[in-house]
């Protein structure tokens, strides 16, 4: 995950609640649900709230994802605060999530410190809200659990490694080099990050500590 910073909401979604003050998610017409989903993803510069995977912030490949699910908190179900967007992956993230509460969200700074990622594609979850988080959203701590996206996490961040010329299998020594990719990898090209970027900062950054990333 990577901390989202939600900003202000469309200007056609609250003209729309001023005009259906008792309206729900389920009353919005496709144009707005549209708003939400471009809205989301240009916040999140492309990337899925919960896996870190490309978006494009169409209906092919995105969906409007409420946080906390719509049927645990009816009263926020277009509270653009609580609307995140989502990969549509059949296995993961919101089709995973469903109406199961979620301890540990992408609104939270300790999203990016309480989950650590592995170079081998796998997650571990720090504290048993990041574990709780990783089972609910079926993020891949264990092959078993989900091995198609532990192994896209791993191909994807080694061609990024690759790519900054460095080998995924001897990894990096040079503090300052680390320091410069990390920050080259968080920073967006015309206005999009790399599928998993935040992923391999996650990893680079264990490096950093001396931690192992097998």
């Amino acid at each position: 995950m990577r901390r989202i910073d939600k900003g202000v909401e469309p200007r056609s979604l609250t003209a729309w609640k001023r005009a259906h003050q008792h309206g729900t998610y389920a009353d919005l017409p496709p144009e707005e649900r549209q708003a939400i989903r471009q809205a989301c993803a240009l916040e999140q510069y492309y990337l899925c709230g919960y896996c870190c995977d490309a978006i494009s912030g169409e209906a092919s490949d995105t969906t409007n994802e409420h946080v906390e699910a719509q049927k645990l908190a009816p009263h926020r179900t277009v509270d653009f605060s609580n609307i995140i967007a989502s990969c549509a992956a059949l296995h993961h993230c919101d089709k995973a999530h469903g109406s199961q509460a979620l301890p540990l969200t992408p609104l939270m700074a300790e999203c990016e410190s309480e989950l650590r990622y592995k170079i081998s594609g796998r997650v571990e979850g720090l504290t048993d809200r990041a574990r709780e988080a990783i089972r609910v959203l079926n993020l891949g701590d264990a092959e078993q659990a989900n091995k198609a996206l532990i192994e896209k996490r791993k191909a994807l961040c080694n061609a990024l490694l690759w790519t900054n010329g460095i080998d995924p299998e001897q990894g990096l020594e040079d503090e300052e080099l680390i320091r410069i990719v990390i920050a080259d990898l968080l920073q967006p090209k015309e206005g999009r990050l790399e599928a998993f970027a935040p992923v391999l900062a996650n990893i680079m950054s264990a490096w950093l500590e001396g931690r192992q990333v097998e």
